[in-house]
């Protein structure tokens, strides 16, 4: 007996749990002559057996499951109506003549029901009865199922009967007009606009949604046209339309006429209650606004939350960004409250000119502490030498360290201006240690001999925290000349100071020639330095390193075995092999965990056999599951050909 010849014995059987098992075998054997028994248990209350016909019917498929159940759509049970018809929808056009002739039926429902099929069957077959059913039905809901899915289609061959249905009735255009915003074809654009001049508000509101989404260049100046004559909400819909359709820069294209007439429109669809349309509006008047329209727009935004609205206030401010200065920026920032006067402050500090720079360095005096913070942060994006003397006052008059830092950076990073390098050196004694920071940063970036000397005096210091900034800054600005400060710095009692040095000594391009001095703190007293030592060769990783990251391993500290075995995988280093092993007994768990990853790192036959014992150990399970997964990337590796 064949395999299906024992699924419709089954499928007749009385016992339902034979019988679902049954089904579920018909689809798995792909068994036609058991699609009749399938769809008669579509009809069975038992949802079990309706889930095991619904699965094989599908799996199955074909014109004989399509004929099958095309009859169900008939059932007096919604149930069994809709499990037929999302079938149908996964496997009707495998027979398209039966479908199509559901089109035709006598039954309205019949007819709404093959029209919905139709458009789930992502087929070119499927536009000309669709097309048939929109033009020729006599049913409205048929004619409008039959838009919606030559819509879900998105064929554009079916543009041209959707454009001939625009005509149709107003439950059928809502539709038609869906369906031609997804199709997006220009031939739909006329017909779209010529239905505007004899369509309801509704319908006409859905049209110009529906011409935004087209894109279509030719509707702008058809949507033009019906700007003086439409009521204030479609025309601030077309507003909308037109700046998704252009884009903000395309406006300036227009005639000087169109875009006066474009900027009151939009001005007046900012107090629209749809946040699109505003957007729409702010997008437009960023390209072709002036001062009226900025004005108008801060306003706007500084009505806004700043936490709630966080995204939209960033794209307004980004689209005023568009916009060249003009009076209302300016106002902004010396007369506006304090939310429109910082929003002010972020856009100019987007845009460029001397001009800006001035009027933010003019409206500094008087203002409160957050508002002289973003005038100043904006000032260190725009401004150039024409801000030297300005934030020189700040650093001699300002107590905010913010401000203070703003200063510094400036003066310091951005135009390294060696002759305030004292007010600056001096800062790295303030009572902040961000401003300190800045001050060291800034000195940095300075240079020169005068600057170097003066952390070398400074070295001297008894306050850790200079010389830390000593060693730091010395060793930035010239290691190799300050080489016996910094290896004296080595010795210090502080041990940030020791890390720091030997900071200051590693030069990787140079090929770590002071390695005798960076070793030499591989036996320091503090675990941090011995760490910082492993972390510099592992980063400066050359033979001559390769000795002492191992001879860390023996450390007494498991972090600066750890860090050492994280180097020796890091870089594959075969001949750690032999002293990585071992490690694999350690009694800190973190170490061997560390260890199997180095030997998976690496790979060969050492590494391999190792890692097969500790997986096969039958002690902790973390240990051995960690060496599963090293071994099988030894393989995957191997594998690679790697």
């Amino acid at each position: 007996m064949t395999d299906c010849a024992k699924v419709i014995e089954d499928l007749k059987n009385e016992d339902n749990e034979i019988v679902r098992e049954a089904a579920f075998q018909a689809g798995e054997f792909g068994c036609e002559e058991a699609v009749p028994l399938l769809a008669e248990l579509l009809k069975t209350s038992h949802l079990g057996l309706q889930e095991a016909a619904d699965h094989a019917l599908r799996h199955i498929g074909g014109k004989k499951t399509v004929q099958a159940v095309v009859p169900l759509l008939r059932s007096d049970e919604a149930p069994v109506r809709n499990l037929s018809m999302d079938i149908l929808r996964e496997v009707g056009a495998q027979d398209f003549p039966s479908l199509v002739a559901l089109v035709h039926d006598d039954d309205p429902d019949i007819r709404i029901f093959a029209t919905d099929i139709l458009g789930s069957s992502d087929s070119f077959m499927a536009v000309e009865p669709l097309c048939d059913a929109l033009l020729k039905d006599p049913e409205v809901n048929v004619r409008y199922q039959a838009a919606v899915s030559l819509g879900d289609l998105e064929n554009p061959a079916a543009a041209k009967c959707l454009n001939k249905a625009m005509l149709d009735d107003e439950w059928v255009q809502y539709a038609v007009i869906e369906a031609l915003a997804k199709i997006k074809h220009s031939s739909s654009v006329d017909a779209l606009v010529k239905a505007l001049n004899t369509s309801s508000d509704l319908v006409a509101s859905m049209i110009i949604d529906a011409l935004g989404e087209v894109g279509n260049i030719k509707a702008v100046t058809m949507l033009l046209r019906h700007l003086d004559t439409s009521p204030t909400a479609l025309r601030n819909k077309i507003v909308k339309a037109i700046v998704g359709i252009l884009g903000g820069k395309s406006l300036k294209l227009l005639s000087a006429t169109e875009r006066e007439k474009l900027r009151e429109y939009m001005l007046i669809a900012l107090k629209d209650e749809d946040e699109d349309i505003q957007d729409a509006a702010i997008t437009g008047l960023s390209f072709v606004g002036g001062e009226k329209a900025t004005d108008e727009v801060l306003k706007l935004a500084s009505e806004l939350d700043p936490d709630r609205d966080r995204d939209r206030l960033s794209e307004i401010i980004d689209n005023l960004s568009n916009l060249t200065m003009n009076p209302a920026l300016v106002n902004a920032v010396n007369d506006g409250s304090f939310k429109k006067a910082a929003i002010a402050i972020d856009v100019l500090s987007r845009l460029e000119g001397t001009e800006v720079a001035q009027v933010l360095m003019d409206a500094f005096e008087g203002k409160e502490r957050d508002l002289k913070r973003g005038i100043l942060d904006a000032l260190v994006k725009t401004a150039g030498e024409e801000a030297k003397d300005f934030f020189v006052g700040v650093l001699e008059n300002e107590q905010d360290g913010t401000m203070i830092k703003a200063a510094i950076y400036f003066l310091g990073q951005k135009l390294g201006v060696k002759d305030e390098s004292d007010k600056i050196f001096a800062l790295l004694s303030h009572s902040y240690d961000d401003v300190k920071e800045a001050a060291l940063d800034a000195c940095v970036s300075i240079g020169g001999d005068d600057i170097n000397q003066k952390f070398i005096d400074l070295f001297n210091s008894e306050e850790p925290i200079e010389r830390l900034m000593s060693v730091y800054a010395m060793g930035k600005l010239d290691a190799a000349g300050n080489l016996e400060l910094i290896q004296q710095a080595l010795e210090d009692e502080l041990p940030d100071i020791r890390k720091i040095a030997l900071e200051a000594l590693t030069d990787c391009a140079a090929g770590m020639d002071n390695l005798s001095l960076v070793v030499s703190r591989l036996n320091d007293e503090n675990r941090d330095v011995r760490l910082t030592v492993i972390e510099l060769m592992g980063k400066c990783y050359q033979p001559e390193v390769i000795p002492y990251i191992v001879q860390a391993l023996q450390d007494d500290d498991d972090w600066v075995q750890i860090r050492a075995a994280e180097a020796l995988g890091n870089h594959r280093e075969q001949d750690a092999l032999p002293h990585l092993i071992p490690k694999l007994d350690s009694p800190n768990k973190l170490v061997v965990l560390k260890v199997i990853e180095a030997l998976g790192a690496i790979g060969g036959t050492l590494a391999f056999q190792a890692l097969l014992e500790a997986s096969n150990a039958g002690g902790d399970p973390e240990i051995m599951q960690a060496a599963e997964e090293a071994i099988f990337k030894i393989q995957e590796k191997q594998g690679d050909g790697n």
